[in-house]
């Protein structure tokens, strides 16, 4: 499948800022399963390109004049394939188990615990065991849009009961680490098709330990389903601060406006 992508994040300000500094993660990575035909990113200021310590193609923006908006444009093709049950092949160097360690938006409470317990064993599960986490999520967390921030915990999402795909993504995570299971969170796009859900999406990768295979699974929490040509990743990370496609900070500008436009065309 080809995804023409176009992302456009749109800041505002009620006063005029003196500096900016943005992370972004709007390069698809660099993986078996998707090429990039095109890409091109579009920001204001001066963009520093590296790879990060999980291997995604990064940029930092830093903007040193006055300013009172801010745009940051990504566009471009992308051609993926379906990875076979979900197993993306890992060319990382670095061991599954750094993706065992919880976060301030990951840590286990009692009740991520029990949830965790109903449907893994420790240290090790099967595909089998981790859709049945996905969907043991999907009923308990109900879809509902600007129900979490995102700053919002996987155990404040679990309690409210609601929230949207990165608290899915972050209450995975939690019940993965509370039973010592590598796990990992991805940023990146989706082609919605009709389910009304956001383009901009996220999921997991969790370390599945099947009959002849150990390694990564990609499941979309949100779907309850196995990662397929519709997604385009852009990052890996251990949560959302690690991983998002724009995270920084500012000084001055007042009040804050912002607006994200998503749009994926598949062909």
């Amino acid at each position: 499948m080809q995804l023409t992508i176009r992302h456009e994040t749109r800041y505002t300000y009620s006063l005029p800022l003196a500096y900016t500094i943005q992370q972004l993660h709007l390069t698809p990575r660099i993986e078996p399963q998707q090429h990039v035909l095109s890409w091109q990113l579009s920001a204001p200021g001066h963009l520093h390109a590296y790879t990060d310590a999980y291997g995604n193609l990064s940029h930092m923006m830093t903007m040193e004049t006055p300013h009172q908006t801010l745009s940051i444009v990504a566009t471009g093709v992308v051609e993926t394939t379906a990875p076979e049950r979900g197993r993306v092949p890992s060319g990382d160097t670095q061991s599954p188990l750094i993706f065992t360690v919880p976060t301030r938006l990951t840590a286990a409470t009692p009740g991520i615990q029990e949830l965790a317990a109903s449907c893994l064993p420790d240290g090790q599960a099967m595909t089998r065991d981790l859709m049945s986490l996905a969907e043991h999520i999907f009923g308990a967390v109900r879809y509902q849009s600007g129900a979490t921030a995102v700053s919002t915990t996987a155990s404040d999402a679990l309690a409210l009961g609601q929230g949207v795909c990165q608290d899915h993504a972050h209450l995975f995570l939690a019940c993965c680490h509370a039973h010592g299971i590598p796990a990992r969170y991805v940023s990146g796009y989706i082609d919605p098709g009709n389910t009304g859900h956001a383009a901009s999406h996220a999921w997991v990768d969790a370390w599945a330990d099947d009959k002849g295979y150990a390694g990564w699974v990609s499941i979309d929490v949100t779907h309850a389903r196995l990662m397929s040509d519709a997604y385009c990743r852009l990052a890996i990370g251990r949560d959302y601060d690690g991983a998002a496609p724009v995270r920084g900070v500012r000084r001055g500008g007042g009040t804050e406006s912002l607006s994200v436009d998503v749009q994926i065309v598949p062909q």
